[in-house]
């Protein structure tokens, strides 16, 4: 029986989620509140309050969620961290630069509701500000990161292509579609792929493994 109470619970917290997002996407952080997510929900304040202590607190949850499908992980220099992104980042190559986006623009329709939530409630929640600003110093962190393991470019200037190639990332990963820019997913990763080779790798790198075997 203690087994079933956890996991009716987990359901609820999970529903509570789920049904906050798609009523912060529909009407907006700002206008949505716990009475009409407890609605939703077909549940109660009480129900709500029992899981979360604010709207903010559950806000915060909705991030854990986006931590966990990113497969990020606690880090002892920084926040939450993705490892492979450091690590390719540290390869410096084309193909290893390529693959992680490809990897990471396929989640793209998946995770840009819960950064539009995060920048949203950032900027309206006196609990939650700077916390958009967190999570994407978390991926310049994991970038420079895999620059400073692989000893490439001037220290004073890693934090710089980390914030450069996160810029574009972001642009693309909050406004890009099927239909939009003339591009396909796989088209637009391969412009990126290049853009980014070029502010994190050296020419040497920049085509990878194949391109030194020819020398």
């Amino acid at each position: 029986m203690a087994g079933l109470r956890a996991v009716q619970k987990e359901m609820t917290r999970k529903l509570l989620l789920s049904t906050a997002l798609e009523l912060f996407q529909a009407k907006g952080y700002a206008a949505t509140t716990v009475n009409d997510i407890a609605k939703a929900a077909e549940t109660t304040r009480v129900t709500f309050y029992a899981y979360f202590q604010s709207r903010s607190d559950l806000a915060r949850a909705l991030i854990g969620e986006l931590n966990e499908m990113l497969g990020r992980g606690e880090s002892r220099r920084h926040g939450p961290t993705a490892s492979a992104l450091a690590a390719a980042v540290r390869e410096g190559t084309h193909t290893s630069l390529a693959n992680w986006l490809d990897e990471r623009s396929r989640q793209w329709e998946a995770v840009r509701p819960y950064v539009n939530v995060t920048i949203e409630a950032s900027l309206v929640d006196p609990e939650l500000r700077g916390l958009a600003d967190a999570c994407f110093e978390e991926v310049v962190a994991d970038i420079e990161e895999g620059l400073g393991q692989a000893g490439r470019f001037a220290p004073a200037t890693r934090r710089a292509r980390a914030q450069l190639a996160f810029a574009q990332l972001h642009h693309a990963a909050r406004n890009w579609a099927e239909g939009r820019w003339g591009l396909d997913r796989a088209e637009l990763v391969a412009v990126l792929a290049e853009s980014w080779a070029g502010v994190l790798t050296d020419g040497a790198e920049r085509t990878g493994g194949a391109g030194r075997a020819g020398d």
